[in-house]
């Protein structure tokens, strides 16, 4: 990811126009700086992570499957 960042902060700082490319590392150095603290204030999770935790809540949700079948089944068995 942080490379990505910084791949996107040269990107940024790449348009800026030549009278100003002195001061570019700077700008770049500030742009990396402000991608990453807005990233972090976003709550985001790494693709391992998502990936992770799709898995635990597909097996909870089975077994919840299979509990609701499970319930249903006694329920009509006492209800006979």
């Amino acid at each position: 990811m942080n490379e990505s960042l910084e791949q996107l902060s040269k990107r940024i700082s790449s348009l800026i126009p030549g009278d100003l490319k002195h001061m570019q590392e700077d700008i770049e150095n500030n742009i990396h700086s402000l991608l990453q603290s807005s990233l972090a204030k976003m709550n985001l999770v790494t693709r391992e992570e998502f990936d992770v935790q799709s898995a635990v809540l597909q097996r909870t949700r089975e077994k919840l499957d299979k509990l609701e079948l499970l319930l249903e089944t006694q329920l009509k068995q006492n209800a006979e």
